[in-house]
């Protein structure tokens, strides 16, 4: 997440608590990972659901879509180890833990 730039980081010290901010990483990805969540949003009935939530609770429109963007990008990285540890015991490797 952090190589995206979609992980939260913390601007905390002591006893202060400010809020979290997302920083650095590629801005290719995180740009191609905007429309799509942008989308789900409003076509996805599931991450939809998840958008209005947060939403309810008080978050800015941009960070209950940032939310989006980093639920999306978690999703593709489970389907791509999904596939290669297909892949790989289709070739007789085997990558996946016990």
């Amino acid at each position: 997440m952090r190589l995206v730039g979609l992980a939260p980081l913390n601007d905390d010290s002591g006893t202060q608590k400010n809020k979290r901010y997302i920083q650095g990483g590629r801005a290719r990805p995180r740009c191609a990972l905007y429309m799509p969540a942008l989308s789900a949003s409003r076509h996805n009935p599931v991450l939809k659901e998840v958008y209005e939530r947060l939403l309810k609770a008080g978050k800015l429109k941009k960070v209950a879509l940032t939310a989006l963007m980093r639920k999306l990008l978690i999703c593709l990285n489970a389907l791509l180890r999904k596939l290669a540890n297909q892949h790989a015991s289709e070739e007789g490797l085997c990558l996946a833990k016990p």
